[in-house]
């Protein structure tokens, strides 16, 4: 029994050795493997590493040539106010390197009448965001230049304000930018007053044979007054003559009758009365055509509007070969405050155009309508024209449309019509009547401020 005990013992003994034997594999194998994974792990991890790094030095790179490629300054400082970045147009201006401006604080980079700006900056800029200020940079050689500078805060990825960031041009470049403007503008208002003045011109061409009669009628009857007052003249100084030379009474009596001096006297007053008035109607059309041709801005008076109206309508038909059916409807004695000149020039060029779209028609009419509506007035001008498209709608006062032929229109009244209604406070208006034709409306105050213009 003993032997037999001794050998069980000896088999368990090496069925136990063989066991741990095979554990011991079993935990190598694992432990290798997860060096594998661990190791794939690290590999993957490098490799991510490696992409971000290029990524984030390509970044790097782009953000360093865009802030050397600016033209404005950069400054991008603590919250203490440690200078942390500049940009190369600030190392240029300044005349420093910029090891030496890393080296200072924000204050030193400023002339002393500057740095209480800055430090309100710092206080004002990182609550109420963007703020504005102009400074004096201080250079190398000791010279000032100002700039105009933008301030606002920056802050982390937790939203903790960490600094500021500075941007800022030279004043003189911002001036010189500003001057090209104003220049520009002012040119081309001087531009705009050529145009207009070059339409009146050539609209004040067209008129002449309309303008010329009105002035002939007036002229003609002075001409004919002072022919009658020439000879009555005559007569006058002829029995003057007679009664200075002591020539009696029926002598006086006969000449008297003879020269017919008592049908001068009657006749003296109507004449001299017709050729005043006469007179007085070429002073107000030399007046018109002044004020319609000047160049300078008039003054706001008051006037009868429907004899305007019938005067730009003899004007414009007057210098046309054509026969039109002119219809007024127009309350009598409406009187307006505007600016004369501005208001004939719109009416001329409206009516000139509705008699160029009747040209050749057998029955061309031109129906125009005045009318009040409170403290406005409306004035509406149809003909009996073909109307409007809806793309000749749509341009009618862009600058240089015309549906005219080459050398029949510039394309400049309608549109300066359209800024002349502005200027007296009114708002001119283009579309087709119901009834055919085209129309175009004006309406304006009755009583102008003169702070419309």
């Amino acid at each position: 029994m003993a032997v037999r005990d001794e050998r069980l013992i000896e088999r368990a003994g090496v069925s136990e050795t063989l066991g741990q034997s095979i554990v011991s594999e079993d935990a190598w194998i694992d432990v290798i493997r997860k060096m594998d994974e661990v190791y794939a792990d690290l590999v993957h991890h490098q490799l991510e590493l490696e992409t971000k790094n290029a990524e984030l030095e390509e970044a790097h790179r782009f953000i360093r040539s865009v802030l050397t490629s600016m033209n404005d300054v950069l400054i991008v400082c603590s919250a203490n106010g440690a200078i942390k970045q500049v940009n190369t147009a600030l190392l240029k201006l300044s005349g420093r390197d910029e090891g030496d401006i890393l080296k200072r604080s924000l204050s030193e980079l400023f002339a002393p009448e500057s740095r209480d700006r800055i430090n309100a900056q710092f206080q004002d800029g990182g609550h109420d965001g963007v703020s504005e200020c102009e400074v004096l940079l201080m250079t190398a050689d000791g010279s000032v230049m100002p700039l105009a500078m933008n301030c606002s805060p920056h802050f982390d990825h937790d939203g903790r304000q960490q600094g500021m960031v500075l941007m800022g041009r030279p004043v003189g470049e911002l001036r010189q930018a500003y001057d090209a403007l104003h220049t520009a503008h002012r040119e081309l208002q001087q531009t705009q007053q050529q145009l207009v003045q070059s339409e009146k011109m050539a609209s004040l061409g067209r008129l002449v044979a309309g303008v010329a009669h009105e002035l002939n009628n007036p002229i003609s009857f002075i001409f004919g007054n002072m022919h009658a007052l020439q000879r009555y003249g005559t007569r006058i100084t002829r029995y003057l003559h007679a009664v200075d030379d002591g020539a009696d009474k029926a002598q006086l009596d006969g000449l008297r009758d003879e020269l017919k001096i008592d049908h001068i006297i009657d006749d003296m007053t109507p004449l001299i009365d017709g050729t005043l008035e006469g007179a007085e109607r070429v002073r107000d059309i030399v007046q018109d055509l002044r004020r319609y041709s000047g160049a300078q801005v008039e003054a706001v008076s008051r006037f009868d509007l429907a004899l305007l109206i019938e005067t730009s309508v003899h004007w414009v038909l007057r210098a046309e070969r054509q026969h039109v059916d002119v219809q007024y409807r127009s309350p009598p004695g409406l009187e307006i405050k505007s600016r004369k000149g501005h208001l004939q020039q719109i009416l001329v060029n409206l009516i000139q155009n509705a008699v160029d779209v009747m040209e050749g028609q057998e029955q061309a009419r031109l129906e125009i309508e005045c009318r009040q509506d409170g403290e406005q007035v409306l004035i509406s001008v149809r003909d009996s024209g073909p109307g409007m498209t809806a793309e000749t709608l749509s341009k009618v006062f862009d600058p240089f449309f015309t549906t005219k032929p080459v050398g029949k229109g510039t394309g400049l009244g309608l549109s300066i019509s359209y800024g002349l209604a502005e200027k007296i406070g009114g708002k001119l208006r283009a579309g087709n009547h119901p009834e055919g034709g085209a129309v175009f409306s004006l309406v304006l105050p009755r009583s102008m401020d003169t702070k419309d213009d």
